[in-house]
């Protein structure tokens, strides 16, 4: 679900859009989500293309007249005090962030940097332009983040709502949860008119090879083992990379400054549960794997430290408040991924290089 056609011929006014982190995963389905719903709108995408953005998930929009690729750092604020003056941009959908709780692990240096001084960045220039514009009110500031920064649920407890308070438990998702609690500040101390939403897990199309899902295929397709953290009894709530566009375009068209939406797929499924249905989905739809059945390359490997042992996301707010529901099981999602990854191999390949190799050895060794 969309903002509705009926509702925009009555009410919208072009947006002049800042997207950050428009190359990675969440971003670049959604900066196609808005130039295919509103191909009216000025798209200005800023990335920094680190190793998970990729500028060949944009082709298909360089050169149209309505879109802008800027290779950049979101901690450059002269860069982003440019764009804003540049653009009269009067929406920001702020995607940049260091997202792999792996990599947190590893190297916490970087998450802090992209994700709280880089979110500081964004909202002190947007502060100063929005009070330059006049301070519109239909300016936004979509700040979109994660459930992690809620913690870990036990088996019986109640999903995530909008009111649970945060317990981070991994460096990304601190650094995550600071950067929340920056977005609302802003709000609530100068009154940038920003809102927040949560996500639960994404996969979908454009996802890169080091999380599960793609990681999971792209290995079964190679012949590679399946490694599955601990006893593969986490729970995550999966929602398709389409329907949190959806949702997040609804966000800016009919949420409310200073809130807070949780978004969340109605799906919540155990690790190994999901290995499974990945397999057996690779077995119908690849005939020609290295090793059938897949299931014969799920291997166990040490947990990892902080390992949150569930998540889920009650959605009620959004759906009630917004109108907002997601159209996508996790079985009609999955295939239409596995689907996505067979089909372009032409792009993942190229991510499998020595770097990413180099990284997979140290986690799953």
């Amino acid at each position: 679900m969309t903002y509705s056609e009926q509702e925009q011929s009555l009410s919208r006014e072009p947006r002049l859009i800042l997207i950050t982190g428009g190359a990675g995963f969440i971003g670049s389905n959604f900066v196609h989500h808005w130039c295919q719903h509103y191909p009216e709108d000025r798209v200005v995408v800023l990335d920094a293309l680190t190793y998970a953005g990729n500028r060949s998930t944009l082709a298909d929009l360089e050169g149209t007249a309505n879109f802008r690729f800027v290779q950049g750092d979101i901690c450059d604020r002269p860069l982003v005090e440019s764009l804003l003056r540049e653009e009269s941009i009067n929406t920001v959908a702020h995607f940049a962030a260091e997202s792999h709780v792996d990599r947190s692990i590893l190297g916490p240096d970087a998450f802090i940097r992209t994700n709280v001084v880089g979110t500081f960045t964004l909202l002190e220039s947007f502060r100063h332009h929005w009070e330059s514009r006049g301070r519109k009110e239909t300016d936004r500031f979509l700040h979109v983040s994660t459930d992690e920064v809620y913690g870990s649920l036990g088996p019986d407890d109640h999903p995530f709502t909008e009111t649970t308070p945060y317990a981070p438990n991994s460096p990304y998702s601190a650094s995550k949860a600071g950067s929340d609690h920056l977005a609302r500040a802003y709000y609530h101390t100068y009154g940038v008119p920003t809102i927040i939403t949560n996500c639960s897990n994404n996969y979908g199309p454009y996802h890169f090879p080091e999380k599960l899902i793609p990681l999971m295929c792209i290995n079964i397709l190679l012949g590679k083992s399946l490694p599955v953290y601990g006893d593969g009894q986490n729970i995550r709530d999966w929602l398709y990379v389409g329907d949190h566009c959806s949702a997040l375009d609804v966000v800016i068209h009919r949420g409310q400054p200073g809130e807070t939406y949780n978004v969340g797929g109605n799906n919540e499924v155990k690790n190994i549960d999901l290995v499974n249905m990945l397999c057996e989905l690779m077995n119908e739809l690849a005939p020609h794997l290295p090793v059938r059945p897949a299931q014969k390359l799920i291997t166990y490997v040490k947990d990892r430290p902080g390992h949150d042992r569930r998540y889920a996301i009650d959605a009620t707010k959004i759906k009630t408040e917004l109108g907002w529901t997601p159209a996508e099981t996790v079985e009609g999602g999955l295939r239409r991924t596995i689907e996505w990854y067979l089909t372009h191999q032409d792009w993942w390949q190229p991510l499998l290089s020595e770097e990413y190799q180099a990284y997979y050895r140290q986690v799953y060794a």
